[in-house]
């Protein structure tokens, strides 16, 4: 052995993670390992680059860096980095700089993927403990995320141009021909300053076109007559990925940007896009361009392709269900517009459910569908429900077309069972809280998750509402929700092993639906209804949750991570699936996973094991029969 080699075998034999390797191992890594220096000031790794060595600081001081340029960690002789991106894509993302003039031994990545996977006490030191593996597998998901980390403020590139709902559309034409926009914002008459006044439209260049120039208005007609009031707008200081959801979700191409009730800019679909290349946008647009359900049926390569390419972008688990939620309320929407198109207006007002996963916006590539419908207290079934079977069969049809399979529980709106008036609603839910039984509870979980996507929304916020305020304040009801929360537990044996399915057509793999994200799901949905929350999304529940200090202490973030790294386990399979040309399911197995991902699902299976038994016990004092 060399001389230089000798000198970088005595350091291994000094410090972690290196102590315990036996010296053949040590041996042949400092047979491999290269040395390098680096001036103070100098970058080490930038984000994003390749990365194909793990660094081991021999002298010197490094700092490490999160993509945002926060600080994230100061290391000194023994220290160690680069093995987040080694582990994931081969691509940086926690930057590094010499602080001090610095010495660093490179290990090779073939090295460090062998010791990494071989000697489990080396990988447990490299991550230094459970609890912080998962942790920063799922903070470099979100660092690593342009729309996660941008703010809209960013995207601003001009004032706003103003103008009063009294000005004539030619002058607020011209404004915008010479500012070069292809919008104004329209606010009140009054005697402050502009900026100042209260925002309450609107109105594009295609506005003007419409419904100025192609019905022959006259252009000094107020520009009140032709904008788009209730608009939607978003805070400065909100993300990218935000606005990007508002836009989808109203179906709008430009926002205004407030700051403190003033408006500072508008973003527009463009400007979006040079952050959103994942084209969901597109996709929404595309649905409701539509004109036909075959030409709905047809966007479903389209749908794939946007959950393929979020997944490669690094789109996090609630980016990517959010985002899948989105284009499938859209499907919804369409093909309502086009039933009431088809079968003429309504006999009464109605409002159309989803449920479950879309409800939650957790929905991913693979799904059913879950529905039901509310009608107006004036249904008579004599006179309306003819037009409501064609309805919901119309609906429930184009999406079985479009790829969400019927519900094989027969959750839908062509089940006339879940055809309520708003009253009948109001009423079943007291029921299932005031009279908690067990058996139809279990049938009924699926209703606490839920969210109007046409029609009368507003109904869909008052059971919301009515089961906050009720569900919070009986104990029964509550602990026989927790009982069946239980019912379905992680997929770990007695030591820590994987329980894997042992029969049927995915012998030996794990469901991540029913044995990973549906359990953490129900239990934090348990403890969102304790305390009134009014949440629709997990992440949101949770939030709301550590906000009330409920939990035990730590529980929250880490029921966060946990759901974080089991849905994007779930997500990446499904991609993997999709991009080997197999129909993607939710049974993944494990031993096609890396040993990185195997731990740090390990340790997010025991996240939700130590929260269940925690559920439990809250309750166990609690006795609830059906």
């Amino acid at each position: 052995m060399q001389a230089e080699h000798i000198e970088i075998l005595e350091f291994l034999r000094q410090h972690q993670p290196f102590t315990e390797l036996d010296d053949k191992v040590l041996q042949r890594i400092a047979e491999h390992t290269d040395v390098t220096y680096y001036k103070a000031g100098t970058q080490i790794l930038a984000f994003g680059e390749e990365i194909t060595d793990w660094h081991v600081i021999r002298s010197g001081v490094v700092e490490v860096y999160r993509r945002s340029g926060e600080l994230y960690d100061r290391l000194t002789t023994g220290g160690y980095f680069g093995q987040f991106g080694l582990l994931r894509n081969n691509r940086i993302r926690f930057p590094a700089r010499a602080l001090e003039d610095t010495l660093v031994y490179l290990i090779p990545e073939a090295m460090f993927t062998e010791l990494f996977e071989e000697h489990e006490n080396f990988a447990d030191q490299v991550e230094v403990e459970d609890r912080s593996r998962l942790r920063q597998a799922v903070a470099r998901q979100i660092d690593g995320n342009q729309l996660m980390s941008a703010e809209v403020d960013s995207l601003i590139q001009r004032e706003p141009q103003l103008v009063t709902v009294s000005t004539p559309v030619r002058d607020a034409a011209i404004r915008m021909s010479e500012a070069g926009v292809t919008c104004v914002l329209v606010v009140t008459e009054s005697d402050q300053p502009l900026a100042a006044s209260r925002l309450v439209g609107i109105v594009t260049d295609k506005d003007i076109r419409n419904r100025l120039v192609v019905p022959g208005l006259p252009y000094d007609t107020p520009i009140e007559d032709i904008m788009s009031g209730c608009i939607a707008s978003v805070e400065h200081s909100q993300f990218v990925f935000e606005a990007m959801l508002m836009m989808l979700r109203y179906n709008v191409h430009h926002l205004p940007v407030m700051r403190h009730g003033i408006p500072i800019g508008v973003i527009a679909l463009p400007d979006v896009i040079r952050y959103e290349s994942q084209n969901s946008l597109f996709v929404v647009r595309n649905i409701f361009k539509a004109k036909t359900v075959e030409e709905l049926a047809a966007l479903q390569p389209e749908v794939k392709a946007c959950f393929s390419r979020l997944v490669a972008e690094d789109a996090n688990s609630r980016m990517i269900g959010t985002s899948m939620a989105v284009i499938g309320r859209s499907f919804k929407q369409r093909l309502l517009e086009m039933a009431e198109a088809e079968l003429g207006p309504p006999p009464v007002p109605y409002c159309f459910l989803a449920l479950g996963s879309m409800a939650r916006e957790e929905q991913l590539i693979v799904t059913d569908q879950d529905n039901a419908m509310i009608l107006d207290n004036a249904y008579n079934p004599k006179e309306h429900e003819a037009y409501f079977v064609a309805l919901a069969k119309f609906v429930c049809d184009g999406l079985h077309a479009c790829g969400y399979e019927y519900c094989r529980g027969g959750i839908m709106a062509t089940n006339p069972k879940w055809r309520k008036t708003l009253k009948q609603w109001q009423q079943a839910f007291v029921d299932w809280i005031e009279n908690p039984v067990q058996e139809v509870l279990l049938n009924s979980f699926i209703f606490f998750d839920m969210q109007g996507v046409w029609g009368e929304t507003q109904w869909a916020s008052q059971l919301t509402g009515l089961v906050a305020e009720k569900a919070m304040h009986n104990p029964m009801f509550l602990a026989c929700m927790a009982r069946g929360a239980l019912g379905r537990t992680p997929p770990l044996g007695f030591f820590k092993g994987f329980v894997m399915e042992s029969d049927g057509d995915h012998s030996r793999s794990i469901n991540m639906k029913r044995r990973g994200t549906a359990p953490l799901a129900d239990l934090v949905r348990v403890h969102a209804l304790a305390i009134g929350s009014r949440a629709h999304n997990s992440f949101e529940r949770l939030q709301d949750l550590i906000a009330a200090d409920y939990l035990p202490e730590g529980q929250g973030p880490d029921l966060r991570d946990a759901l974080e790294m089991l849905a994007m386990v779930r997500i990446r399979h499904q991609a993997k699936d999709l991009e080997a040309g197999r129909v993607p399911d939710n049974s993944i197995e494990p031993d096609n996973l890396s040993d990185f991902e195997r731990k740090t699902l390990k340790d997010a299976f025991q996240i939700v094991s130590n929260a269940q038994k925690s559920l439990r016990f809250r309750y166990q004092s609690v006795r609830a029969y059906g």
